[in-house]
């Protein structure tokens, strides 16, 4: 063998030796990868960063008005919000929102995040966790809603001029504000609150990603929903009614993460332990105790009162709460609110109607208005007039449209009945729903609410759209506005 032969095989030789020098320092276990799971780019909604962010602020005043929440300064609060923190800074700076973390004081076990950044977790969902990694994926996994932006992706893009309008605090606690609220939400995919499947599923597999990255677990994620299905029994806690299941979510997890690189999790720390134990004995409220309460304007005023209010909530929103609060239309009469025999007609978008010339009508989105008398309404509730807007449903069925909206309201409003059955109806040679529904009015007498008589009427707009309209009044008085409320309907005009 020559010179040149020889230097070339001692050459090899040492780069082999070299090479199965750094395989043995450093073995890599057998499917493992070289590099940890990245977070996915989310894409482009329809809707703007600012404008998510701006309903995000809007939906969160609309919470401290009809529920309540820790202050920020709460131990609780504040552990939560460390935690949140911790899991926010795995995640990329191009893709990061002003996450906010809040704790809502109810018992039942749900977690619910709202567009541009505010999350709020139950009392109940930290006494359910059994340690911090179950927190944790709770959290990392309302965190990839906001991140993946289902709520956005979710509405069609012509809906979110009225959302944001409809939201900006003109409608209150009576029942039909929350019926507009949830009407607006049928027409955007219920974008607050629920979710599809298919999104459940994305927000498992980004939060999994979120938990991996901050030192958590995964299959803490999915064995806690996992443990919520199995114990509910039928029916399930609100959590599973808000965040349907999309699969068999362990399993799921497992096949994820199957190939990500073998690390040493944290399952839980002492900041926990004593959290969960103060979470046991805080003060905290049944779903139906708090919608009786939002009915009564209890939690705007205590959270005005204990400093819960967020800074950062826009001017007008936090007065709209402070006005339902103070419960401005406990004493309006009928003399204040009597409409004219005089009519005037106004149009707005796709429908035209004859209304009293000394009721106002306030545009609360593209495709709606209110139309009252000026003492009927505050910032914060109505309490005589009519609600005339126009939502997508996703059925092509009239009546299962007008049942869609009806159960909405129902799942809202707790004390909301529906009095008789649903009734066909005809007026200029339009096919309509009616039904009737009694809450509570924002108006009072020797000191108690009264009750509130909500007539509503549905039908389909020429745009493929449901047109709906509520005529709104205290029972005590409904008889007397209906001859009004009959004309008002008589004189809609589509087109």
């Amino acid at each position: 063998m020559d010179m040149k032969m020889r230097s070339q095989t001692q050459l090899r030789t040492r780069i082999l030796a070299l090479i199965l020098t750094l395989l043995i320092s450093n073995p890599l276990p057998a499917g493992a990868v070289t590099q940890g799971p990245e977070l996915p780019d989310p894409g482009r909604p329809g809707m703007s960063k600012e404008q998510q962010e701006q309903l995000g602020l809007k939906a969160m005043a609309e919470v401290y008005k009809q529920m309540p929440v820790l202050p920020d300064s709460n131990p609780i609060t504040q552990y939560v919000q460390r935690l949140g923190k911790h899991l926010e800074t795995v995640i990329p700076q191009q893709y990061d929102w002003p996450y906010q973390f809040h704790v809502i004081q109810q018992k039942e076990i749900n977690a619910f995040a709202v567009p541009g950044g505010p999350i709020f977790i139950n009392v109940g969902t930290i006494t359910a966790a059994e340690n911090e990694a179950e927190l944790a994926g709770v959290m990392a996994h309302e965190m990839s809603h906001i991140y993946m932006q289902h709520s956005a992706k979710s509405a069609p893009r012509q809906t979110w001029a009225g959302v944001l309008g409809a939201l900006g605090g003109m409608m209150g606690n009576s029942p039909v504000g929350s019926l507009a609220r949830m009407g607006i939400q049928l027409g955007a995919g219920s974008f607050l609150l629920k979710y599809s499947r298919t999104d459940e599923a994305q927000a498992d597999a980004v939060g999994a990603i979120i938990m991996y990255k901050a030192g958590y677990d995964p299959r803490a994620l999915a064995q806690f929903f996992a443990k919520l299905e199995k114990e509910s029994g039928p029916g399930g806690p609100q959590f599973l009614s808000d965040h349907p299941n999309p699969g068999n979510r362990v399993q799921a997890v497992d096949k994820e993460i199957a190939d990500w690189p073998a690390r040493t999790f944290v399952q839980s720390s002492p900041d926990f332990a004593q959290i969960h134990q103060s979470a046991l004995k805080v003060k905290s409220y049944s779903g139906q105790q708090i919608a009786d309460g939002a009915q009564q304007g209890i939690w705007a005023r205590q959270n005005a009162e204990s400093g819960a209010l967020p800074r950062d909530l826009p001017a007008s929103e936090t007065d709209n709460a402070s006005a339902a609060a103070g419960g401005q239309l406990s004493s309006v009469s009928y003399k204040q609110v009597q409409p004219s025999d005089n009519f005037r007609t106004i149009r707005q978008g796709g429908f035209a109607i004859a209304v009293p010339d000394n009721w106002q009508a306030h545009t609360n989105a593209q495709s709606g208005i209110l139309i009252a008398p000026p003492a009927g309404v505050s910032a914060g509730a109505i309490a005589y007039g009519v609600l005339v807007h126009a939502v997508q449903p996703n059925t092509d069925s009239l009546d299962q449209a007008t049942q869609q909206l009806i159960q909405s309201l129902q799942q809202s409003n707790a004390d909301l009945e529906q009095n008789g059955s649903v009734r066909s109806i005809r007026f200029n040679g339009i096919s309509a729903r009616s039904v009737d529904l009694l809450g509570t009015s924002p108006t009072e007498e020797n000191g108690q609410p009264l009750r509130e008589h909500d007539w509503l009427v549905t039908l389909p707009a020429s745009d493929g759209s449901l047109l709906y309209l509520i005529f709104i009044s205290p029972e005590r008085d409904f008889d007397r506005l209906r001859p009004i409320f009959e004309r008002m309907l008589n004189s809609l005009q589509l087109g």
